[in-house]
């Protein structure tokens, strides 16, 4: 896979920020809290209007029931229980509630920004050339630096590394819990990756390029982010 190093440079857009970078540093450390406080509060409100609903349904089924026909008791036990199992259910709606939000907000930012960034220039027309647009021009745009490295396989598969990714520069390992804590900070971190793949998707979409990206960090504050255009192969 060839490697490719970003050099540092400065252009008069991103010399100019238009929003205070401590504004922008809050905004990133509270997206993924926010994302997942609308989730629980949209999944909260979705479960009581479906248990407001069987129960109006079993109370409509009970009054039809004819005089002479058998009584039957109905129970609303199994319908929604609360053990273990519907615990973990709920928490793996809200968790893949919240990340879909996080994309989906990052790839509407993402799309935003190219329309901004490119209207007085000309749009990069081949993949490599609109990667390299978003490791250097956007990159520097949103997040202060360029991407550390890229990588590619020139077969539609791009890697890139941010050796200090601003939305993870403020979390740490808690070294005295050993492999515990570390599996529970890189976890921690993991949401706040989402939104910045959803900016990556939707700056290339922007261009016209379909691909489909993942992150993830093995070593805070690293992050590392695989770009694949849909069709390519690995």
């Amino acid at each position: 896979m060839a490697t490719t190093t970003t050099s540092q440079t400065t252009d008069t857009t991103s010399s100019q920020p238009q929003v205070a970078a401590s504004t922008l540093d809050f905004l990133l450390i509270e997206l993924v809290p926010l994302a997942q406080r609308i989730a629980t509060d949209l999944h909260a409100r979705d479960t009581a209007l479906l248990s407001s609903s069987l129960e109006r349904n079993m109370t409509l089924n009970t009054s039809t029931l004819a005089p002479s026909a058998p009584t039957t008791t109905l129970s609303t036990e199994g319908l929604a229980p609360h053990d273990s199992t519907s615990s973990s259910e709920d928490h793996s709606a809200i968790q893949e509630s919240t990340l879909h939000r996080l994309d989906t907000l990052g790839y509407r930012v993402g799309l935003g920004l190219i329309e901004k960034l490119s209207a007085q220039s000309a749009r990069p027309t081949t993949p490599l050339d609109m990667i390299k647009f978003i490791c250097k021009d956007l990159w520097q745009v949103v997040f202060r630096k360029q991407i550390d490295n890229l990588k590619t396989n020139h077969r539609g598969t791009f890697v890139l590394t941010d050796n200090k990714f601003m939305a993870l520069g403020r979390m740490s390992v808690d070294r005295g819990r050993g492999p515990r804590g570390t599996e529970e900070a890189l976890g921690a971190a993991q949401p706040f990756l989402y939104f910045p793949c959803g900016i990556i998707r939707g700056a290339l979409s922007a261009f016209g390029l379909n691909v489909t990206v993942h992150a993830e960090t093995s070593e805070l504050p690293q992050a590392i982010f695989q770009i694949r255009t849909v069709g390519s192969k690995p």
